[in-house]
């Protein structure tokens, strides 16, 4: 009876959960035995009025004593939120890899290009330096071990020979040590074109004596060892001539200017004009970046913030009208009109002023600024005198009661630090200066007697770049942007832009003019004159 009552009970409302449940089992079958086949991966989405094990249902009902699912109030009702509530069951992977992971990978691979790019070009010198210095000696060794009884003897003339070789091969193992093996300064984007070239003509040179070589000399096995000695000495000659034109090509063609070249900051403006010779694109990129590492102050982004703050709160005064929009229908009455005159004239009047905030802010800035530096020199020059008075005292004092430089470097820093650290918060350089290379910087002050200007004249004015720590060089950031090829050499109103991660340089290329100088004789007689007193004077 219980049963009986229970099954009345819910026929009634699961009637059409029933059809539903029907319909979703028929699907299950059918989706099941398509994906027999897969792999155990797949995934498994259980909606949640679909039977599960939690609630079990015979022929369309509910068993006795389970809980009866609830009453839908459509055809084809779900709940809202399934994707909340709907479990998904994946397959789990033994070869996962997490993110950070991958991003170290990928900067591995990134590290070992760069050093490939960097070393390929040195490997590649000393293999062909290896080869040109081996060639003349390898020529003059081959037949002395393979037909030395035929050899003809050449007495006195080949031991000269042997001495010119000899010195001739030092000279040029010295001139190419000095000119090829050098530590490379920079990574370029591209190879460069004349060392491309010159260590091909250097390879299809030795190929040939080889290839001339080996037809005349190895297979016919001369016995003229003399001529085979002045075959090696013709090739040394031939090698120090290619030489004397990788130093004509690579040293000597840029050192006459050619071009004028403006180099502008991006972010504050700061500018400055080179002359430059006849360069590719990516090589005056690299003499420029050279310039700007030793003439450009570092760059300081806290003081472009003071721009950014008045301009944004210049924009926050202004109120903006959408009068296109639909709903401002009302904005066209004069009421509205009349409101709208007393803040365009405030807003005018505001921008008239603009001037006045930028000048007594940039006066007020700069009477802090005075005012800060001259505490500072104040307190270096207390704490020096200081330091002075405690260097007479230790020469008479007893040698165990002398004080280290690093000590007395550190005895009088804090007298010094608060001045110090204001003045570089005052003028937002407190960043490019730690506690450290202040006090390095102290000590060495100390150590070499300087005085406290000499100290101060590192904080007072904003020193290049590579006066700071590594950190300001950003040396592994630069990109190269420009229009033209950057193999191609420099001409009239070339273009280009060298981008780092906070500010970019542009590059404007104008070419120095010839210029005419002609010659105008003057003759030293035409400078004598004559004067004439008169003795009468005027009554």
């Amino acid at each position: 009876m219980d049963t009986e009552s229970t099954h009345s009970g819910y026929s009634s409302r699961s009637g059409r959960s029933n059809r539903h449940t029907d319909r979703s089992r028929e699907r299950h079958k059918a989706s099941s035995s398509k994906d027999s086949s897969r792999s155990e991966r797949s995934v498994v989405l259980n909606p949640p009025d679909s039977p599960s094990q939690e609630s079990p249902v015979h022929n369309g009902e509910p068993l006795p004593g389970e809980p009866a699912p609830a009453a839908d109030h459509g055809d084809d009702a779900q709940d809202d939120n399934w994707g909340e509530t709907t479990t998904a069951v994946t397959g789990t992977s033994e070869l996962s890899v997490s993110q950070e992971e991958v991003v170290g990978l990928g900067k591995e691979i990134q590290d070992r290009t760069q050093n490939v790019r960097r070393y390929l070009p040195v490997a590649l010198g000393v293999f062909v330096g290896l080869l040109v210095a081996a060639t003349p000696l390898v020529f003059l060794l081959l037949p002395a071990l393979l037909w030395p009884d035929r050899l003809q003897a050449c007495g006195s003339a080949c031991e000269g020979l042997f001495l010119s070789i000899s010195f001739k091969l030092l000279i040029l193992l010295l001139a190419i040590w000095a000119l090829f093996l050098r530590p490379g300064r920079a990574s370029l984007p591209r190879v460069d074109v004349y060392r491309a070239f010159l260590t091909t003509l250097t390879l299809l040179l030795t190929m040939s004596y080889w290839l001339f070589y080996g037809v005349r000399i190895l297979d016919a096995q001369d016995e003229d060892y003399h001529g085979i000695v002045q075959f090696a000495v013709s090739l040394v000659d031939s090698q120090l001539f290619v030489h004397y034109l990788a130093v004509v090509l690579l040293e000597l063609r840029h050192l006459q200017p050619c071009y004028s070249v403006c180099v502008m900051r991006s972010t504050d403006g700061e500018t400055h004009y080179y002359n430059i010779g006849q360069l590719s694109i990516q090589r005056a990129a690299l003499s420029i970046l050279e310039y700007y590492y030793r003439d450009f102050p570092v760059h300081n982004p806290a003081l472009l913030t003071a721009s950014k703050q008045r301009s944004a709160k210049h924009l926050a005064g202004l109120k903006v009208y959408n009068v296109d929009a639909p709903g401002n229908a009302a904005g066209a009455q004069p009421g509205n009109g009349n409101q709208s005159r007393p803040m365009g004239a405030a807003a005018s009047k505001r921008k008239d002023s603009a001037h006045n905030e930028l000048y007594y802010e940039e006066a007020d800035y700069e009477r802090r600024v005075r005012k800060r530096r001259a505490r500072l020199v104040v307190a270096v020059e207390e704490a020096f005198t200081h330091v002075r008075r405690m260097k007479k005292e230790d020469e008479q004092a007893t040698p165990s009661d002398i004080m280290d430089v690093r000590e007395a470097a550190l005895a009088v820093f804090p007298s010094l630090a608060r001045a110090l650290q204001k003045y570089l918060r005052t003028t937002r350089r407190q960043h490019c200066h730690s506690m450290e290379s202040i006090q390095k910087h102290l000590s060495f002050c100390l150590v070499n007697n300087m005085s406290p200007k000499a100290f101060l004249e590192t904080y007072l004015s904003p020193g290049p770049t590579l006066q700071y720590g590594r950190e300001r060089w950003m040396a592994d950031q630069w990109t190269l942007v420009s229009e033209a090829s950057v193999t191609t050499g420099l001409k009239q109103g070339t273009e280009f832009l060298l981008k780092c991660l906070d500010f970019s340089l542009a590059v404007t290329v104008k070419g120095i003019p010839y210029i005419r100088l002609t010659e105008e004789y003057v003759d030293p007689k035409s400078h004598k004159f004559l004067l004439l007193l008169q003795s009468e004077t005027s009554v």
